[in-house]
């Protein structure tokens, strides 16, 4: 009996995932997805500044 035999075993290291070239499609994908990203972002700032969209309608006291 050894003694690192018993408890967990230590995993394999992973290879390093080598760096694939994107062809002018895959930029242009990217590219495109970047600026809806953007586009999205100042939409929601825009939007957040008027307050809420649906009020609740008539609010009711607790008192009878």
């Amino acid at each position: 009996m050894s003694g690192r035999e018993g408890g967990k075993k230590k995993p394999l290291k992973a290879q390093k995932k080598q760096q694939k070239e994107m062809d002018e499609d895959e930029m242009a994908f990217k590219q495109k997805q970047r600026e809806e990203q953007k586009a999205m972002k100042e939409m929601a700032a825009k939007a957040s500044g008027k307050g809420p969209l649906a009020s609740g309608g008539i609010k009711k006291s607790g008192k009878k």
